[in-house]
């Protein structure tokens, strides 16, 4: 079979259904801020005595938001969620980081509704996809309190360790689920938005933003918005709620967006003057007024040129990204990496970025699992298929094609032995594996002398655990493969620990695969409770110690919630690097899953554990 020579399609909203930003706000002093307040800072101190938004009926009986259960306890112990129970606020007393406090303005005075009202969406339910596009159920979140949801989703720092929890999170927050107890269905979507930007899923952030009805929108959805828009670098997509977003009267940016949309309808004789009386006040000043000033002039009849120097900036932000992929103006790599890692998501899924400069941020991307295999194979195969065959990532093309096309099996496998050898640090060289997927699953175990830990390391990486198991007898006892095989395999009998103390895998000095090892087996359930006591104690794996997490996590299993599940696993892996998950919670992360309902994704999670050390 041959690579598809196709255009990139990045669409990781179709495609994949599979720490707060670093990016402070735009200036300090020159120029001011015209982004959401707290952009990448700490949320902000509860603000007493704040008016509660416009209240939301359910249009539908059936979609009625679930009765109210008791609380659960918020984790402590967990990098980045140092919270006791007592001390989850309500979404009216802790605004989103990037939220501004909500105010007794009827918002939807200032939008103009042209539908009908049965055409109206129901707070009652909102999200973008259904389990039919491989989202989860409306229930996915149960009986879970919503202002819990909120407070772990706003005080995760993303992104995090795992590819397979990256992806199974993603589905959840896409997912067209009830609005849990306790929070209004625009602030809760308005916190799965935001996250999703903080994870570098711009297009699926987007998407969740737009679910919402404009005249339905809560401060906080204003500002998710807005984050969405300029992490696609897709300002249009502010222009349907400019003038309520405007209408705030205290973010800057929602000001310049109407002179933007204004400019972008084909009326630069009204974006004009907007524009020079937002720098006679001293609104914006700098790039940042510049770089709206440009978007402005790029619609119909708006014959503005304008030069953007990027000598004095010295910090990228959301606003500065976005516009300058909406106006085509190339930001310089040096700024470039001052972003935080969101930014990898965004360009990789920027179609104003060319296949080539796209690639480097795409591979990060697929480590993360923003992006499928297919669509890093697309992502190459457009570049293989241009006309500049000089550049390093046409050369990364062509020995991907020779892994599906070379003449021989002995050629495909050096190609594959290229591609996995060049990247040096720990997140690239996984990102090749995720590449190299098919290609692996299609080499023969007949091949003399096959690589097998990597050959099963890249084909299990696309989750692809039946193409796999055809090693099963080229891996040998202990080795990366046979422990990976044993994780994945359905009819592998129950393991002793002494089957565990066999393993050696490879870059194991510290013993840490092995303990790792264990804790998926104990998590899968493939390891008698007599046997899991005995490993614990030998390995020192603590998988019966409890905090509050843990029993958060246990109950969320327990009750089968598995969006609930997702979310506090992610807490739990808060971290870049996989040496900092520890075995304990890799073991009650695979349990939960495993008892939610997402077996798949608890057995993917183990071998990733095991492939990325």
């Amino acid at each position: 079979m041959r690579i598809s020579r196709s255009k990139a399609a990045l669409a990781a909203l179709a495609a994949g259904l599979a720490a707060g930003l670093a990016i402070p706000a735009i200036g300090q002093n020159k120029p001011e801020s015209i982004l959401p307040p707290g952009f990448g800072d700490p949320a902000p101190a509860p603000t007493p005595n704040q008016p509660r938004p416009r209240a939301t009926t359910p249009s539908q009986p059936d979609q009625a938001t679930p009765p109210p259960v008791a609380r659960p306890a918020a984790p402590v112990g967990v990098p980045g969620m140092p919270l006791a129970p007592d001390a989850i606020p309500t979404p009216l007393d802790t605004p989103s980081p990037t939220a501004t406090p909500p105010s007794a303005t009827d918002f939807a005075a200032f939008v103009r509704a042209d539908m009908p009202a049965y055409a109206r969406r129901s707070l009652a339910r909102v999200g973008v996809a259904g389990p039919e596009q491989g989202a989860m159920a409306p229930t996915a979140y149960g009986r879970a309190d919503g202002r819990f949801l909120e407070t772990l989703m706003r005080r995760l720092h993303a992104p995090v360790a795992s590819r397979w929890v990256s992806i199974a999170l993603r589905r959840a927050l896409l997912a067209r689920v009830d609005t849990p107890v306790g929070v209004n269905g625009s602030d809760f979507a308005a916190e799965r938005a935001w996250l999703l930007v903080r994870m570098g899923e711009s297009v699926a952030g987007r998407a969740m933003a737009q679910a919402v009805d404009t005249e339905d929108y809560t401060p906080k959805m204003f500002e998710a918005a807005m984050q969405a828009a300029l992490a696609t670098g897709d300002p249009a997509a502010l222009c349907p709620a400019v003038d309520a977003g405007a209408a705030l009267g205290r973010e800057r940016g929602w000001i310049l967006a109407r002179a933007m949309c204004a400019g972008l309808s084909g009326m630069p004789a009204k974006a004009q003057p907007m524009i020079a009386a937002a720098r006679k006040s001293r609104l914006a000043g700098g790039v940042d007024l510049l770089l709206a000033q440009k978007v402005a002039g790029a619609g119909q009849s708006g014959r503005q040129a304008v030069t953007i120097e990027w000598d004095d900036v010295t910090q990228l932000t959301a606003w500065r990204f976005g516009l300058a992929m909406a106006s085509g103006v190339e930001i310089p790599a040096t700024l470039l990496a001052t972003g935080s890692a969101a930014v990898d998501g965004w360009r990789a899924l920027s179609p104003a970025l060319d296949p080539h400069v796209r690639a480097a941020a795409a591979e990060l991307a697929a480590a993360r699992g923003i992006l499928s295999s297919a669509a890093l194979i697309d992502l190459y195969s457009a570049i293989d298929a241009g006309d500049d065959q000089s550049i390093a990532e046409a050369g990364i093309a062509r020995d991907l094609r020779a892994a599906y096309d070379a003449a021989n099996v002995t050629a495909r496998a050096e190609a594959l032995k290229r591609l996995w050898e060049e990247p040096k640090g720990a997140e690239g060289r996984y990102a090749r594996l995720v590449l190299t997927a098919g290609a692996a699953a299609r080499i023969p175990t007949t091949l003399e002398k096959p690589d097998v830990d990597r050959i099963v390391a890249s084909i299990l990486s696309a989750g692809l655990d039946m193409r796999a198991l055809r090693w099963r007898e080229q891996a040998t006892r202990g080795t990366d493969a046979w422990a990976l095989l044993a994780l994945v395999d359905p009819a592998a009998p129950t393991l002793s620990f002494d089957d565990v103390g066999a393993y050696a895998g490879a870059n194991d000095g510290d013993g840490l695969k092995r303990r790792m090892f264990f804790a998926g087996m104990a998590g899968l359930g493939r390891m008698s409770a007599s046997e899991v006591e005995r490993g614990a104690r030998s390995l020192g794996v603590r998988v019966g110690r409890e905090d509050s997490w843990t029993r958060a996590l246990g109950k969320a299993a327990l009750d089968r919630e598995p969006g609930t599940v997702v979310l506090l696993s992610a807490v739990g892996m808060q971290t870049r690097q996989w040496r900092g998950v520890s075995p304990e919670a890799l073991y009650h992360i695979v349990l939960a899953l495993r008892a939610a309902g997402l077996p798949g994704e608890a057995k993917m999670v183990a071998v990733e554990a095991m492939s990325r050390l």
